[in-house]
């Protein structure tokens, strides 16, 4: 309130928590759309109706938000400026008009049956309506006829619609219906408030910001009234001259305990870091105090540590759990926001709000400090302040409330600080639950996200989800749970009323991740199975019904069984259960157990209450039961108790069977009897597995270690064939026992007893025709077990093998045979073939020497690492014996991949040099073997990479060009050493492959390197350069509408194409197709085509990259805000139905006589495709149709050559993209012929008919010829002209966006020094004569480029007396101003001098600026000697014509006036007309710049003034060229010019891209600098406006332009300044019109003459329809004119024209005293002495102000302007006609606004209050005094003196006829000056 308390918000960093995050547990119940904008709403706790106020409607919902009632509330005719209409007698003189109604206030009084309904119109008028039925009005207020009606009880809300408005009902003073009201203050001084209407704020001259209202509807008098008297002390209300530091911006009220709070921000102090929220609190309640009493102020403050939320957008009161979780407290969450759209959650104890306030209540009593102060920014706040009490000690009631003694606001500067809870972006509302001793956050989002969040007791997270809302609309500040239910909560969005249920618990199935998931919202339904809300679980209030999140997964129910296995053997009947967990108590319970489906047994409960409960189950019988399957030895059997038919608890017991182990397991039954996990038994003598051991059964085994088993043992192998024996130990079996070896084979043997544990099987023979062959060898037990079945084993823990081998098998030659020796097979080469060594004689042990039949590759890099595959035969028996060589250089063999006598594998050793050289192949005791290829060793180099540069994220493919590319076994192209360019394809010079994507997000230089063998590059020569780019940004896609067809040009728009080598365009669900890059900025695609019209997504794919969008995420997003939005990188394409097109008359038959033009005029169907011509095409047959006119409904097409064709109809086809239809068929002429000889052949007498119906037909057909053609030329002519202005209107569109970007100048605005306005203003033709002869000459001898402006003007130089001067000059100069500093002296020089005829206007004027500039020290006397020059001029206007004073500029009193004005107006026209003057001169530079301009001529296709039109249709393309101007110190720029300009006109254009930073008067010319085009060679080329090359038009040589030399978009140009003055070219505008020309003729006549030989080929059209362009350029800069004629014609609050004020109040004081009345007399004077006479000046003439050139064009378009502003100030009505001229025409619209403006800046400144002489000539000495020493006015006096001694005599008779001069000697002292200074000394003394 105070300017030291202000508003805010802080935050710590985001709390880094591990939480859950799930599927959103949110979920939209119902919603209702509303078409408007939403404002407000409220929900009835008895009814559940909701209340929803929008703009001109509001709504009244059921529970469902259903509409039950919709009533109208706006638009409404109103004025801001008006009172309600409901004020009896209060008309309103402003002109109203329809306004919308934005509710401002909605609030819900029950107990007397009304809503509360206000609107933003009729200055915040509130309406009472029903309850029940909300379109009814409930009370008429005020009532009808009531007289005693006040504004204050009608302007109760805000009026405006982004002002804010809070409100509170509540009860006191013996139940009496109060309402709280905060308003934001929207009065004069705010933005809310109408411009230039100070004067006529009705609405909150009394209003409030804060007051207490009645609103007991039983006493309508006092209704709305500030109910206690004396009703100050009700109100709060800031006082009128500190309103401005205090805007208070409301965002909530609230009751809590017996207060009301009100939270709002100053938005005044907004973007301080010390700002912060503040939140009064006022006493409401039974014994409500006086607002005045009981408010006070504390700031809030959110964060710490220079990290503050400064603005405060929402608040929830709450209680929530204690950290000792055993009670609850109540809290105040705040969402907190800062400029940059971060956010933040901070949570406020109340307890220690209550405690600050009474804190601060006691210092203000006791011990005032500064922690405490009286608001003395509020109207109640003047009275006392905090002072020292002595002992009183306040009660707690004055704590809480205030006390008596202090009846003033109060405001505690010292803010309560809290750590942010969360810190979010986009956070825009709370609101807060205290579920199951949980507090659960639910936060709304400006992008239209519900956040849900449970915290722990220290208000840790402990889950959190996302709900995305309809439209991602902002959520509205308040949201409010279900009265009924707060398991469901209201919200409102921008267009949406939404009813959100707060959970979805069904979503999790299990008790655990229930109760696992963080949703304080959802437990465990026991009894139900189910993860539910408390309420919707049928028994959830019941003990242990229903499981909380607080109580954890531990107790989840869950069973144990006993037992947990049971044998399929065994007897048991029941399973006994034991419950644990939270289950709810049984007793009476229906308790069953659940086997499957339909399977279930009752259950007896043996303790059915507590935590832990006991029962039994019955088994069912077996055979009911799901049987085991094959393979297996159990079966899992599931088990679920269920409670009155709900299953509550579940789990599961085990049927085995241990006979079925045996048979799973034949080789190992005994082993895997005894091992597995149920308890088993195994009984030898049945070689079976059991589940029980009885008394019976004495020898059954239980250990595994006891069964009968095979001790394994190594067999060596043996050949194919040959007989052996086996001999085998056994473990754990009797001697004697029948036993046979098995082989797997039908032969078995018979094993026989060696001793106790060994048995031996002979003669066993194994055979194999395959290189190798395993045997497993098993014992079968015969005898005894014969009868238990064929497949009884000895147990085989570990299984015994047997190879047998075949040495004939495998082995092609010698090495391979021997090589056989490793493996344990006993083979030997002999006869050429490889045999058993016991079959081989004579054995050949040494080899042959090796073969080598091919090496691979043959060619590697010198450094080695090849790997080289050498195939032959007779390789070597095994690696050891093996050494390669490659020359001298040896290859390392890899033992592990050597192939016996076949292939080896070796690794190529490192060479000193390259060269070729061949294999060779050393074994040991075979010899050497020599390859006949030769292996070279080379030296790979990289030469190039084309692209060397490419996106970010990869796919651009990539060709690397060098020498060897292709050599080694194993190539890598790396890309930093870390990453892998994937190659595609390579050959001996070149290797493509396609880049990866970057490392790091801005990698930018990498080094490409081309691995060879894995070895990393070492040298330059195998690595190069790439650079990485920012990825290309596809910004757009035009159109965005397809035909079903496809085939239609989709033209992507974007940046960084260039590095596109691929683009596809996927359409998700339909196709893709491949699209064509066309430049930089631009790709085309064509669309596929699609069975039914759908809004369908497209991606993108560049270079195979999917396109995800110009940008990485930020880090820090919120990443279930990206799951939920769409894919950056996809744009929507809509698919519609193909377009339709149909003959004029829907004919499907045309017929057409052969050699006439054809032309057909089709129809379009309606559509929403905006098809472009280039998009269609017609075919008559095989020939196109030429389209030669179109518009949105139809267009025409023609063919002019001979339809040649054999066929007799040609069908009519148009195509549009894959689109093709038939709509009509053309028929071709000669069946009237046919006809006609029928008719003469039938009968001759309808010869005669048919003749002359044939004739009739033909006349007929001909005259609609005609006539179809007179009319598509009149069509024609039509698009033309409907073509220019639909231009002219698109240019009224775009241009003013396109030079708000332009205009965004860096500098600043170059304003001339005030010295230099001054003398260009006193002497604008001295000025301009005394710049061409210094400035110009200046630069001419300046090589230096530009520099200084110098003094323009003698009087800003320093005046010395030369050598030539006489002496007494000085003393004689001394006295003369003294002279003229005599105000009769003064008053009798100026009438003398003026009553001479010799003495002309420009002497007047010089003489009237050389005073003012003498007296610039004393402009309280120069302003004196003006007033009483004028007094002497309206005396002599008055007896003549007085409306002619001042409107012209013939006296030295006029002129003089000038300057006054001039010099007092300065710092105004600096400070508030300066930008938007030097705006209006930008953008009519701009503007004129968009167009082509003739250099010669001046003409402009773009301008305001008609003369200076360009009246042809020159088609002129902008192009963007590349500049470097040498010698400047810049980096090249890119200049925009057009393909018509001259190279003198580009030139300029390019200094003023270079210089645009620097004053006009520091650029070089034009004529002096050089500019060269470089061209793709690098050849350049200097540029002129005429060399060899000029060509000849009509006579005269034409400029050269951009287009003459074929200057390419995007070209390389360089300027530079000349080295010496050359013979140039000159001025181009100075150039003979007979000699040269640039775009037009200059004379319109000659023009028009020679375009009919020169152009006959253009189109005719009337040069007056380029007319239409000056409408165009006004419109364009409109705004600019509109901006600057509001600041000339308005009054600034803190810089009123205090020299306007005067000057008019001096005209006013003497037409009274002359008793002139005519309001228009007076008019007339002051705009001849202000608007006139300044105003105009200025506009004609921005080189007084700015350092600016001023063009001849521009001269010409500020012309226009002025003469606006003229009529403007006229009082006269312009009568105007079609006859009039342009240049007053094309204002003629707006000139009745302005001359409103005008009169009403006159009646603002008569309303100002009064300047006082002392307060004007105070501001005259401030101003004199500012620029104080500028002038030399020595020199001044000396001009002035030359007009005294030319008038010598004249001057003195006039001194001596005054009789005041004459009794003061005055025309002494006049000769005494002349004397001295012309050295007379002696007539000096005389005359002394």
């Amino acid at each position: 309130m105070p300017p030291s308390i202000e508003i805010a918000v802080l935050l710590l960093g985001v709390l880094a928590l591990e939480t859950r995050r799930c599927a959103s547990a949110l979920h939209i119940q119902q919603a209702f759309a509303s078409p408007n904008r939403t404002n407000n709403f409220v929900v009835d706790p008895v009814s559940r109706k909701v209340y929803l106020a929008t703009v001109n409607t509001v709504y009244q919902l059921n529970g469902t938000l259903s509409v039950e009632v919709e009533k109208r509330t706006g638009p409404v005719e109103d004025n801001l400026l008006c009172h309600a209409p409901q004020l009896p007698q209060a008309p309103c003189e402003h002109r109203k008009s329809l306004t919308d109604n934005y509710n401002k206030l909605l609030k819900l009084d029950r107990e007397q049956g009304v809503v509360v309904v206000c609107g933003s119109v009729y200055q915040g008028f509130c309406e009472l309506t029903k309850m029940d039925n909300i379109s009814q009005i409930a009370v008429e207020f005020p009532p009808q006829g009531e007289k005693t009606v006040f504004p204050s009880m009608l302007n109760i809300a805000a009026n405006h619609p982004n002002a804010s408005t809070v409100g509170l009902i509540f009860r006191s003073h013996g139940g009496s219906t109060r309402l709280l009201v905060g308003a934001t203050y929207t009065g004069a001084g705010t933005q809310f408030f109408p411009m230039n209407h100070s004067k006529e704020d009705l609405r909150f001259e009394n209003t409030p910001e804060i007051a207490i209202r009645s609103l007991n509807i039983k006493d309508l008098s006092r209704l709305f009234t500030y109910d206690i008297n004396p009703s100050e002390d009700n109100v709060f209300k800031i006082k009128q001259e500190v309103k401005t530091k205090n805007k208070l911006n409301f965002v909530d009220a609230f009751i809590q305990k017996t207060y009301s709070y009100i939270a709002f921000n100053n938005d005044a102090n907004m973007g301080h870091k010390e700002s912060q929220p503040n939140k009064p609190r006022k006493a409401t309640g039974p014994e409500s105090r006086k607002l005045t009493e009981s408010y006070i102020q504390m700031p809030l403050q959110c964060g710490s540590n220079g990290n503050i939320y400064n603005r405060l957008l929402s608040v929830y009161p709450a209680e929530i759990p204690a950290e000792d979780g055993r009670s609850s407290e109540p809290y105040l969450f705040g969402v907190f926001s800062k400029a940059d759209r971060k956010s933040a959650l901070c949570a406020f104890k109340f307890a220690d709000i209550e405690e600050m306030i009474r804190q601060g209540r006691r210092n203000c009593s006791n011990s005032p400090s500064s922690d405490v102060q009286v608001l003395d920014s509020v109207i109640q706040g003047s009275g006392a302040a905090c002072i020292q009490k002595g002992n009183l000690v306040l009660q707690p009631e004055q704590l809480d409330c205030g006390a008596a003694h202090l009846q003033h606001p109060l405001a505690l500067r010292r803010s309560l600080r809290a750590k942010p809870v969360f810190e979010l972006p986009g956070l825009s509302s709370v609101s807060v639950d205290n579920v199951h001793d949980h507090t659960v956050v639910f936060l709304g989002t400006s992008n239209g996200r519900l956040h849900k969040r449970t915290l722990l007791a220290n208000m840790s997270l402990a889950g959190e989800w996302t709900l995305k809302l309809p439209g991602s609309e902002a959520v509205h500040h308040i949201m409010t749970f279900d009265p009924s239910d707060r398991n469901f909560l209201y919200l409102m969005t921008s267009h949406h009323m939404l009813r959100v249920k707060v959970a979805e618990c069904d979503q999790w199935r299990s008790c655990r991740d229930c109760l696992g998931a963080g949703d304080a919202h959802c437990g465990w339904c026991t009894l139900e199975n189910r993860c539910a809300i408390q309420k919707e679980c049928s028994r959830g209030f019941l003990a242990r019904s229903w499981i909380s999140m607080s109580e954890g997964p531990q107790q989840c129910p869950s069973m144990t069984l006993t037992p947990p296995e049971i044998s399929i053997s065994a007897g048991i009947k029941d399973v006994g259960i034991l419950i644990n967990g939270s289950v709810p108590d049984l007793v009476g319970s229906r308790v069953e157990c659940e086997y499957g489906p339909g399977e279930s047994t009752a259950a007896t409960v043996h303790l059915d209450y507590g935590p832990a409960q006991i029962q039994t189950c019955p088994l069912l019988s077996q055979e009911r039961y799901q049987p085991i399957l094959p393979g297996t030895d159990h079966l899992t059997v599931p088990v679920a108790i269920k409670v009155n038919g709900t299953s509550v608890v579940s789990g599961s017991f085990i049927i085995y069977d241990c006979e079925r182990i045996g048979a799973i397991h034949p080789k190992t039954s005994c082993v895997s009897c005894l091992s597995t996990r149920w308890k088993c038994y195994w009984d030898p003598k049945k070689h079976l597995c059991v589940s029980s051991k009885d008394e019976s059964k004495h020898n059954l085994l239980e250990n595994a270690a006891s069964c009968p088993s095979l001790v394994a043992s190594e067999v060596p192998p043996s050949p194919s064939g040959m007989a052996q024996d086996f001999t085998l130990s056994l473990r754990n079996i009797q001697e004697g026992a029948q036993l046979e070896c098995d082989f797997g084979t039908e032969q078995r043997y018979e094993a026989m007893w060696l001793n106790i544990s060994t048995v031996k099987c002979t003669g066993v023979t194994l055979s194999t025709n395959q290189r190798s062959h395993v045997y497993h060898l098993n014992l079968r037990r015969t005898g005894d077990f014969s009868s238990l079945g064929e497949d009884i084993f000895i147990d085989s823990p570990q299984p015994l093998k047997v190879e047998v081998y075949n040495c004939g098998v495998g082995s092609s030659d010698c090495s391979q045979c021997w090589g056989r020796e490793d493996q344990g097979h006993l083979c030997g080469w002999c006869e050429n073939s490889c045999r058993s060594r016991e079959d081989c004689h004579p054995i050949q042990d040494q080899c042959p020497a090796p073969e080598i039949h091919k090496i691979s590759p043959l060619r590697g890099p010198v450094e080695g690492g090849t790997l080289l595959t050498v195939q032959g035969k007779n390789l070597g028996r095994r690696a050891g014996a093996v050494k390669v060589l490659i020359g001298g250089v040896d290859c390392k063999l890899m033992t592990e991949r050597f192939t016996v006598s076949v292939e080896l594998v070796c690794v190529t050793g490192r060479s000193e040099h390259d060269r070729p050289d061949t294999v060779q192949v050393q074994v040991e005791q075979s010899g050497t073997g020599t390859s006949k290829e030769t292996f070279s060793y080379l030296v790979p180099k990289l030469s190039s990479m084309i692209p060397d540069k490419g996106s970010r994220a990869g796919g651009t493919r990539v060709i690397i060009t060098g020498n060897h590319l292709d050599i080694g076994s194993q190539i890598k192209v790396r890309v930093n050493g870390s990453l892998e360019c994937t190659i595609i394809e390579k050959t001996d010079e070149t290797i493509e492959c396609i880049m990866p994507p970057a490392l790091h997000a801005h990698t930018d230089s990498v080094t490409v390197c081309v691995e060879f063998e894995n070895v990393p590059c070492k040298t330059d020569d195998l690595s190069i350069p790439y650079t990485y780019e920012k990825n290309p940004i596809i910004s757009d896609i035009h159109p965005k509408k397809s035909y079903l067809s496809g085939g239609r040009i989709i033209t992507v728009t974007g940046q960084g194409f260039d590095l596109v080598q691929s683009v596809t365009m996927k359409v998700l669900e339909t196709g893709e197709t491949r699209c064509t890059v066309q430049s930089s900025t631009t790709i085309t695609c064509a669309s596929p085509a699609l069975s039914q019209s759908q809004q369908t997504s497209v991606e993108f794919f560049l270079n195979g990259v999917p396109y995800t969008g110009d940008s990485p995420p930020s880090s820090d997003s919120e990443p279930e805000e990206e799951e939920m939005e769409p894919h950056k990188g996809h744009f929507l394409l809509e698919y519609v139905e193909d377009p339709q097109f149909f003959t004029a008359s829907k004919e499907k038959l045309i017929k057409h006589h052969l050699g006439e033009p054809l032309t057909l005029i089709i129809n379009k169907g309606p559509s929403d495709l905006e098809l472009v011509p280039e998009e269609y095409s017609v075919m008559i047959g095989p020939y196109p149709c030429n389209i030669s006119f179109h518009n949105d409904q139809l267009f025409h097409c023609t063919i002019n050559e001979l339809l040649s064709t054999n066929e007799r109809e040609l069908p009519v086809t148009v195509k549009v993209g894959n689109f093709y239809h038939t709509i009509a068929k053309v028929q071709l002429g000669g069946s009237e012929l046919a006809i006609v000889v029928s008719i003469v052949v039938c009968c001759v007498l309808l010869l005669l008919c048919t003749v002359a119906l044939v004739v009739y037909c033909t006349k007929s057909r001909r005259a609609e010829r005609y006539w179809q053609k007179t009319l598509l030329q009149m069509e024609e002519m039509e698009s033309q002209i409907r073509e220019e202005i639909r231009k002219g209107f698109a240019e009224l569109q775009t241009d003013m966006t396109d030079l708000t970007k332009e205009l965004n100048r860096s500098q600043g605005i170059p304003f001339l020094e005030y010295k230099q306005f001054v003398t260009r203003t006193f002497f604008p033709k001295m000025c301009s004569d005394y710049e061409k002869s210094l400035v110009q000459p200046a630069y001419e001898n300046d090589t230096l480029g530009p520099r200084a402006l110098p003094e323009t003007h003698p009087l800003l130089q320093d005046w010395q007396a030369n050598n030539t001067t006489r002496p007494n000059v000085e003393e004689g100069i001394t006295l003369f101003s003294t002279l003229l500093n005599n105000k009769h002296f003064l008053v009798t020089f100026v009438h003398a001098l003026e009553q001479q005829k010799d003495f002309a206007v420009r002497d007047r004027c010089s003489l009237a600026s050389l005073l003012t500039i003498a007296l610039h020290g004393k402009l309280e006397y120069y302003t004196s000697i003006m007033k009483d020059l004028l007094v002497d001029l309206i005396d002599a206007s008055a007896s003549k014509n007085p409306k002619l004073m001042l409107r012209r500029t013939e006296s030295v009193v006029e002129k003089m006036l000038t300057n006054w004005m001039s010099i007092c107006m300065y710092s105004y026209l600096k400070e508030t007309v300066g930008e938007p003057f030097f705006l209006l001169l930008c953008a009519i530079k701009q503007q004129i710049n968009k167009g082509s301009i003739d250099a010669i001529t001046g003409k402009a296709r773009y301008t305001l003034n008609e003369e200076w039109l360009l009246r042809e249709n020159i088609e002129a393309k902008p192009q963007n060229m590349n500049v470097s101007f040498q010698g400047c110190g810049m980096d090249s720029l890119s200049v925009r010019v057009m393909n018509t300009d001259t190279i003198c006109q580009v030139k300029e254009k390019i200094i003023e891209a270079f210089y645009k930073n620097l004053p006009f008067s520091q650029w070089p010319r034009a004529e002096d600098v050089d500019l060269e085009w470089f061209d793709s060679g690098s050849n350049s080329k200097l540029l002129q406006d005429l060399d060899n090359s000029s060509v000849m038009e009509d006579g005269r040589k034409k400029l050269n332009t951009v287009f003459h030399y074929q200057v390419p978009e995007g070209a390389s140009l360089a300027m530079s300044m000349k080295d010496k003055k050359e013979n140039s070219l000159g001025r181009v505008k100075d150039l003979d019109t007979e000699k040269y020309v640039h775009l037009v003729l200059p004379h319109d006549e000659l023009m028009e003459t020679k375009k009919s030989h020169r152009q006959s080929h253009r189109k005719k059209v009337l040069p007056e329809i380029y007319l239409t362009r000056l409408l165009s350029t006004k419109g364009t800069l409109q705004k600019f004119l509109d901006d600057l004629f509001q600041a000339i014609l308005s009054i600034p609050p803190d810089r009123p024209p205090l020299a306007v004020k005067y000057f008019f109040d001096f005209l006013e004081e003497q037409a009274d005293k002359r008793g002139i009345t005519d309001p228009d007399t007076l008019h007339i004077w002051k705009t001849n002495s202000l608007p006139l006479r300044f105003w105009v000046n200025i506009l004609k003439n921005p080189q007084f102000v700015f350092d600016i050139d001023k063009t001849d064009h521009m001269d010409a378009c500020l012309s226009v302007i002025a003469q606006a502003f003229i009529d403007a100030c006229s009082i006269s009505d312009l009568q105007l006609g079609k006859d009039s001229p342009t240049n007053k025409l094309l204002y003629a619209k707006e000139i009745p606004e302005y001359k409103k403006r005008v009169q009403c800046y006159y009646r603002q400144i008569q309303e100002m209050a009064p300047l006082s002489e002392q307060e004007m000539n105070a501001h005259l000495a401030e101003e004199s005094r500012k620029y104080r020493n500028e002038f030399n006015t020595n020199l001044a006096l000396t001009e002035i003196y030359k007009y005294a001694k030319r008038y010598r005599n004249q001057v003195v008779n006039a001194l001596e006829s005054n009789p005041t001069a004459r009794r003061t000697q005055l025309h002494h002292k006049f000769e005494q000056v002349i004397a001295l200074v012309e050295d007379n000394i002696y007539e000096c003394c005389s005359e002394a």
